[in-house]
């Protein structure tokens, strides 16, 4: 009988510091993966957090890491060669089948990029595999800007916009990414796939301005990967109604997303 609460041992790779406060830590690790799923990382002494994959690679995982407590201090004082202890994937993800063939829109606000970044980076590398890709992504201000070699590489693969939520600066779009929703370009609003993800506030704004533009429920996505606690449902702390975010999401179709707002 095994423990589904035992983790394994991976390695750092390396190390991308994005902010002062948010670093993406590539961890080894071998096995299938979504974008949207999470792992816990877990440090003898200190605790275990959950943490959105943003990016999967042949031998590896990318984690991108907000340092906001005592776990998440602690990782920050481990360095490339040293390891941490992680267990999962846990959830569901997002499911490249349920956005081919459509007009793809992602819109993200903050750490929200992390757990789409999946999506996003491969649609722009398939841009065959949908018919239109829009990405709209917001951030508090520059500084706090993630992904930025990203970003460059995205400019060219889809129709982006990035915007702060103010800046003095020249050259920066500037507002939360509710005032970019209603600018989107549609063939067939029926043939649209709607990704939303980031701070419960942002999500329910969003998709309400897609609901002014009459998108369907089933035509939208949102994570409440804010949620995630246990990975196993045994806490209770991701419990909403009759739903557990660790099993039955953190990805939800708004379908079953509408009723999860708090």
């Amino acid at each position: 009988m095994t423990n589904e609460y035992m983790p394994f041992l991976s390695q750092i790779k390396e190390i991308i510091k994005h902010t002062d406060t948010e670093y993406t830590f590539c961890m080894t690790y071998k096995g299938e993966v979504k974008p949207g799923q999470f792992f816990e990382i877990s440090i003898p002494k200190y605790g275990e957090a959950p943490i959105s994959v943003s990016g999967i690679g042949e031998d590896h995982v990318d984690l991108t890491i907000r340092k906001v407590g005592k776990v998440t201090n602690e990782i920050f004082e481990n360095q490339v060669g040293k390891s941490l202890f992680m267990r999962g994937p846990y959830g569901n993800g997002f499911l490249p089948e349920d956005y081919e063939g459509k007009e793809l829109i992602v819109v993200a606000g903050g750490t929200g990029v992390s757990p789409v970044r999946g999506v996003i980076d491969y649609f722009g590398k398939h841009r065959e595999d949908v018919k239109s890709l829009q990405v709209i992504v917001g951030f508090k201000s520059r500084k706090e800007i993630l992904f930025k070699e990203d970003l460059k590489r995205w400019k060219d693969q889809m129709d982006l916009t990035v915007t702060v939520d103010a800046s003095e600066e020249p050259g920066y779009k500037t507002g939360l990414v509710t005032k970019y929703i209603p600018d989107l370009v549609f063939e067939n609003k029926k043939d649209a796939a709607i990704i939303v993800v980031g701070p419960p506030v942002m999500m329910k704004f969003a998709v309400a301005e897609f609901k002014k533009l009459d998108i369907e429920d089933e035509n939208i996505w949102i994570s409440q990967e804010r949620k995630m606690c246990c990975g196993l449902g045994k806490c209770g702390h991701c419990r909403m109604g009759d739903t557990y975010i660790c099993l039955d999401g953190p990805v939800f179709n708004y379908t079953e997303g509408k009723k999860l707002f708090d």
